[in-house]
């Protein structure tokens, strides 16, 4: 069974010995390892099949290691790149950093402990960013919502999106904030610069800080080079502070000086950087009660508040949960390369009666589980697993917060719904014959949510 820390990586060199000598050393903690000899094999790979780091060298035929590491900052951002570069190509790599390129291995590599720490950093570094950036767009980034509670909602942010003002939204957790945000952005003068986000609640003080403002080489211990941060990459563009009301002070006070001054250091740095970036900053928090008990600086709230707007949390708008099931059914089929299924009036039914405390996001985690424990095209109230936190319907939930049709269809096969899923995957993938696309196709799932749950699972 691998390590829950392990990953797939992606190794490109047209060197045999070292393509081996990588992959070998990375098998040893229980990273799945693919290799390829060429830089257009490595993007064919890499677009085929999800990795969590991409190691390539930088002299490779038919498509250099910079083309790759372009071709997959553009196409897959949350991928960790690592290069390879000979003595005298030091100053690429360099260049390569500055692309976001987690670090840099010069040849002769020879130490396996060396290629090992460093993955196992990318890969710490690639999990902390993940979750910094929340999750993956929602469905319904549109607004189109038949909620009367969304009229206002859904006029206010068209009317501010035409202005560069600062924008508040307030909200609780899942309520669709960074949906309004992008919706901001992509109905803006800005909508062809940059979206960049960043959530404040899920990185250290330190970590957030280097994000935030980048760091000149030698800033800290591990500043092997020069990095931008993600205020200077969101120039000209639009930057997401999610969960603001998490910074520390001393944070609080340097963010406050970037909008009232449009310019900062990067970390270790002497020189002024100037950007001009559209701030929207989001919390579920109460950030007045905080300016109170002096946890939040009053300057810094007005300088975000400038235009505050509220979103509704689904049950108060209740009208929105059906349609908003059926976009959300669709896109998940859509990731899966599937045919969406149909909800039946029962489970639709069912939908409209909770009341969903984790909101839009809650709602995707339900309908995500429902695809995966239907056999057929239609979703039944049957198929709907709610966590006990969630239960609202008069039916009472088995001991373990489990709705009795899915407690019953676990006991009938002998073990708890992990046994039922872990059953339901293991008879998929033989009747597809281990082709673990074809599997997550036709589970109704994306195949990065496959592959976290053969890990789970210890499935090979």
């Amino acid at each position: 069974m691998k390590d829950k820390r392990s990953g797939r990586i992606l190794v490109a060199d047209d060197e045999e010995g070292v393509r081996s000598f990588l992959a070998e050393s990375l098998e040893r903690d229980g990273h799945e390892v693919v290799q390829v000899a060429d830089g257009e094999s490595a993007l064919s790979a890499a677009r085929d099949e999800p990795f969590d780091v991409v190691i390539t060298d930088l002299k490779m035929p038919k498509l250099d290691g910079m083309g790759v590491v372009r071709a997959l900052r553009t196409e897959q951002p949350n991928v960790e790149l690592i290069v390879l570069t000979a003595f005298g190509d030091v100053s690429t790599a360099v260049e390569a950093m500055k692309l976001g390129v987690f670090d840099y291995l010069q040849k002769p590599v020879s130490s396996p402990r060396a290629v090992r720490e460093l993955v196992k950093g990318a890969l710490g570094r690639r999990a902390e960013l993940a979750a910094a950036s929340d999750d993956p767009p929602l469905a319904g980034s549109k607004l189109t919502f038949g909620a009367p509670s969304m009229v206002p909602v859904v006029a206010a942010l068209t009317k501010v999106a035409k202005s560069g003002a600062t924008v508040l939204l307030q909200g609780e957790s899942g309520s669709g904030k960074e949906v309004a945000a992008r919706f901001l952005h992509d109905t803006s003068p800005r909508a062809g610069k940059p979206f960049v986000a960043i959530n404040c609640a899920v990185l250290t003080e330190h970590l957030l800080e280097s994000e935030l403002f980048g760091h000149e080489k030698g800033a800290f211990t591990g500043a092997h080079a020069q990095r931008r941060g993600r205020i200077e990459l969101a120039d000209g563009g639009t930057f997401f502070l999610d969960e603001v009301g998490e910074l520390k002070a001393s944070l609080q006070a340097k963010l406050l000086r970037v909008l009232e001054e449009r310019s900062f250091e990067r970390l270790g740095g002497s020189q002024l950087i100037e950007v001009d970036v559209r701030w929207v900053a989001a919390t579920h928090r109460d950030l007045r009660a905080m300016v109170r008990e002096g946890t939040f600086r009053e300057d810094l709230y007005h300088r975000l508040a400038v235009f505050p707007i509220r979103l509704p949390p689904l049950r108060e708008r209740r009208e929105d949960i059906v349609p908003l099931a059926r976009a959300l059914v669709a896109e998940l089929s859509a990731a899966a390369g599937r045919r969406p299924p149909r909800l039946d009036e029962a489970l639709e039914r069912r939908l409209a009666e909770e009341t969903w405390p984790g909101n839009v996001r809650e709602l995707r985690n339900a309908l995500e589980r429902a695809m995966i424990l239907a056999d057929g095209d239609v979703l039944g109230a049957e198929h709907l697993w709610l966590e006990p936190a969630a239960m609202g319907s008069p039916e009472a939930p088995a001991s373990d917060g489990r709705p009795p049709s899915q407690a019953s269809a676990a006991s009938a096969k002998g073990g708890s719904l992990a046994d039922l899923e872990r059953q339901t995957i293991e008879s998929t993938l033989r009747e597809v014959g281990g082709n673990r696309r074809a599997a997550a196709a036709k589970l109704g799932i994306g195949l990065r949510t496959l592959y976290d749950k053969l890990k789970k699972y210890g499935l090979r």
